[in-house]
């Protein structure tokens, strides 16, 4: 598939994801704090994420301003970036990032590996926070640890017994909280409660076959605990395809009856839940697999002589994109569907 296809998809996609704002004014964006259920748009700015998070604690309105952000401490010095009208100097904020991007090495440029570790540092530290809101409002003995009922009060001991196993019972939550509690202590620490929130992210191997056994529910038309081909077209294909093609802008990915075949390893015309391991990443993206793919769209629409460096000059010809998760203040987070299937 042509480079350009490619990313004429990718930023379609993207444009799903972040569910792009209006045009606005150059050097000026309007704040306003888009809260998608499950994902959350990547930040490129971390003084973004400060506010949104701080916004969040604060419980104040999904619209920042001047007068909120003077309630809350954390962001007192996102002041000199804002105006009387609340609007974000974009242009004065990718001054001040710019040199904390171009740092390996340090030459005027900035790298797609520098962007990259830059956008990824981001997801990990989002992936952190709300593990630690979860694990701070939560945690009511103060044992830096997470147990079972602490986490789920809501299932009474005889929930917990009968062990129901449908989706989002307590058999089903306490499989999935046995997978993420590797130390079998029967409490989830910081790293622990990490995988268990975040499981598309996480590389514990049970937590891995646990989400393929949920995805295989749903592929598995005729319930035999295996995909035929017509199976694995319907349900995993597209998906696998859309992301190949993304992560590899110069090849054509390969058809749906040779990726079956290339993961049929006992060639008996099924796919069993192992034989599926190699896609998981696909079939589940999390944040850093989205981390990824937002740098390459970053690359692809700012880096205009496509010499595969970003300069001061390229980023704010394009600061509209780096700030694409901002949106007016007519827009709620509660006009938005959740984008992704619950687990």
């Amino acid at each position: 598939m042509a480079k350009a296809v490619v990313y004429t998809l990718l930023a379609t996609a993207f444009i799903i994801l972040f569910m792009f704002s209006p045009n606005k004014p150059h050097g000026h964006t309007r704040l306003g704090l888009n809260r998608r259920l499950g994902y959350k748009a990547p930040h490129f700015d971390p003084l973004v994420s400060r506010i949104e998070r701080s916004a969040e604690e604060k419980r104040l309105s999904y619209h920042v301003d001047p007068e909120h952000i003077s309630y809350v401490p954390e962001v007192e010095d996102a002041h000199e970036y804002f105006d009387d009208e609340g609007n974000l100097n974009t242009t004065l904020r990718l001054m001040v990032l710019f040199p904390l991007l171009d740092n390996a090495p340090k030459d005027g440029l900035i790298s797609a590996k520098e962007l990259g570790a830059w956008i990824g540092q981001q997801a990990i530290d989002r992936l952190s926070y709300r593990t630690d809101k979860v694990l701070s409002w939560h945690d009511k003995n103060g044992d830096a640890a997470i147990s079972f009922s602490e986490y789920l009060r809501h299932f009474t001991q005889d929930d917990i017994d009968e062990n129901g196993k449908g989706h989002g019972e307590a058999g089903w939550w306490m499989e999935q909280f046995k997978n993420a509690d590797t130390d079998t202590s029967g409490n989830l620490d910081f790293n622990e409660l990490k995988d268990f929130l975040h499981p598309e992210d996480s590389e514990n191997e049970e937590i891995q076959k646990w989400l393929l056994s949920e995805k295989m529910k749903r592929m598995d038309d005729d319930h035999d605990g295996k995909l035929n081909f017509q199976e694995f077209l319907e349900y995993a294909y597209n998906i696998y395809k859309t992301y190949a093609e993304f992560e590899n802008a110069a090849a054509t990915a390969p058809t749906a009856e040779e990726k079956f075949a290339e993961l049929d390893i006992n060639e008996d015309k099924y796919l069993v839940m192992e034989e599926l391991k190699p896609i998981l990443r696909y079939l589940y993206p999390g944040e850093l697999f989205y981390a990824r793919y937002f740098t390459s769209y970053l690359m692809y629409e700012a880096d205009d002589n496509k010499d595969g460096n970003l300069t001061i000059e390229e980023m704010l010809n394009h600061e509209n994109i780096f700030y694409n998760s901002l949106h007016d203040d007519s827009i709620y987070d509660d006009d938005f569907d959740d984008i992704r299937d619950e687990l």
